[in-house]
């Protein structure tokens, strides 16, 4: 029988309609794999009994040619969405044993479409993080290998603290690391700041940050609910546009969520990109850019060009300007939205002799290093005597980033291309450890895009010098994920195929 966890989505989705393969078996060949890789730390949580039951119910649906899009396809669940009686903890110790009534409605639209769902996965303590290491849980170590480790020296540092070992980025680092590993066919995601991008783009894999309400935000645990935005990661680009068009729609429980028909994203694959206008932004040059992330970007606008698309400079003035304050706006949002976490209703409970010493010994022992050190930041310029000075003034830039995009797609632009990342995946306690900025800088080439509310989609493009997978972004009008996906494919169709990380884990 074919090696199931190798399978695409689409693939998958196949051979179940053609009936070659049943769920039930596909469900088992992941659920064996996740068991394998227990080392990468990715799930937090398994649903095998749950995954098997579904499947079933899938099988009975397939015989019967009632299959639902996503009919009988096992995906992984990132620990930030709200599934009814399953762990639901965000990674976060203050929601110790939470397990909630309800359901987040994008995981309700997967289990409406036929999914399965495999589990919980791992992430940053409420999508705080950029290396999924300040998860309560502990880090995730990505499948890919570092330069000049042996299979056998990093299955050693496994049963440790992990250090070495490569970061598969965050905070949606357990999903990249299923998706990448073969643990699961898809993941949900989310991106606040580029929670989906980066990690998609350290692992060889494609994400996508929709834009700002294409998909509800209802059940997902709230970091900065002005950032936030569900979307998914997957191997190839069809993959994720099958993901999106069943996670996204409209949704009454969520006012800012756009309430209009969602298209069929997997249609925009394939299609000709000739005579669309790619925009390169010069502010994106930085200092001390590494040579390969330069020359790949070149080569990414050579791929566009070639397949029939205008490759013009553009530019952002503001971008320099994106990551203060994007670090201002999201702490500042986070402290109000972690507010409710007390130790009253639900989760962790810290004895502390009265109402106050209560919420003291909760908040303390609950939230991590991480959390503690962006509430501090959130609740200061939040202040009265720095409200204006900070906060005011971070989101007056917020608006002309905005506007610098709303100018260069104006004048004719369908969407930009720019590096993902600055650098490849780097190791397990190799940054932020001293030096919290040092991480924050990981987010500089995604963050205008939450800022600005926009789409913006992550394909992997090549390999570092040392072996190590790099990706670029495209980043498209507001609601027009559709081009992004065309681009994307051409993307994923030019640069050379990456092969599967071997399961040394195993």
């Amino acid at each position: 029988m074919t090696n199931l966890t190798a399978l695409t989505l689409a693939d998958a989705r196949k051979a179940l309609r053609d009936k070659s393969i049943t769920s039930v078996e596909l469900t088992r060949a992941h659920l064996d794999a996740i068991e394998k890789a227990k080392g990468l730390n990715a799930f937090v949580a398994v649903t095998a009994e749950r995954a098997l039951r579904s499947a079933q119910a899938s099988d009975a649906r397939l015989a019967a040619g009632e299959a639902g899009p996503l009919e009988g396809l096992p995906l992984g669940i990132k620990d930030l969405y709200a599934t009814q009686g399953v762990h639901t903890q965000a990674c976060s110790h203050i929601l110790d044993k939470f397990k909630p009534a309800y359901e987040s409605t994008v995981t309700s639209h997967l289990w409406r479409d036929g999914a399965v769902m495999l589990g919980k996965l791992n992430m940053d303590e409420f999508a705080m993080g950029s290396s999924n290491e300040t998860s309560y849980y502990g880090p995730v170590a990505s499948p890919w290998l570092p330069p000049n480790w042996t299979p056998e020296h990093a299955k050693a540092a496994l049963t440790g603290d992990k250090k070495g070992l490569l970061t598969p980025g965050g905070s949606s680092g357990g999903s990249a690391c299923a998706v990448a590993a073969r643990l699961c066919l898809a993941a949900t995601a989310s991106d606040t700041g580029g929670s989906i991008r980066q990690p998609a783009a350290f692992t060889g894999t494609v994400g996508i940050k929709p834009t700002y309400g294409r998909c509800s935000r209802y059940g997902m645990v709230a970091f900065a609910s002005s950032l936030d935005q569900a979307g998914p990661i997957a191997r190839t680009t069809r993959d994720c546009a099958i993901m999106l068009r069943s996670m996204a729609g409209r949704d009454p429980k969520d006012s800012t969520c756009y309430d209009a028909p969602v298209p069929d994203y997997e249609a925009a694959i394939g299609r000709s990109v000739k005579g669309m206008t790619i925009g390169i932004p010069r502010e994106y040059r930085l200092d001390g850019m590494a040579g390969e992330i330069e020359a790949l970007w070149s080569e990414g606008a050579q791929w566009l060009k070639a397949a029939g698309a205008k490759i013009v400079d553009v530019s952002l003035p503001h971008t320099r300007h994106a990551l203060p304050a994007y670090y201002i706006v999201a702490p500042a949002e986070a402290s109000s939205n972690l507010a409710r976490y007390d130790g009253v209703r639900y989760g962790l409970r810290e004895d502390g002799g009265d109402i106050v010493g209560l919420y003291e010994q909760t908040r303390a022992k609950g939230f991590g290093a991480e959390v503690r050190r962006r509430l501090m930041i959130g609740t200061y310029v939040l202040s009265a005597g720095y409200y204006d000075a900070y906060y005011v003034r971070a989101q007056k830039i917020r608006t002309l980033i905005k506007r610098d995009f709303e100018t260069v797609f104006a004048a004719g632009v369908d969407a930009i291309l720019t590096p993902a990342t600055p650098s490849a995946a780097f190791g397990i306690g190799e940054k932020g450890s001293a030096d919290p900025v040092e991480m924050y800088l990981n987010d500089v080439f995604t963050v205008t895009v939450n800022m600005a509310g926009l789409p913006g989609l992550v394909a992997p493009a090549g390999l570092s010098a040392t072996g190590l997978p790099l990706g670029l972004q495209l980043i498209g009008r507001p609601f027009d994920e559709e081009t992004l996906f065309t681009l994307g494919a051409v993307i994923e169709q030019s640069a050379p195929k990456l092969k599967a990380p071997a399961p040394w884990w195993a």
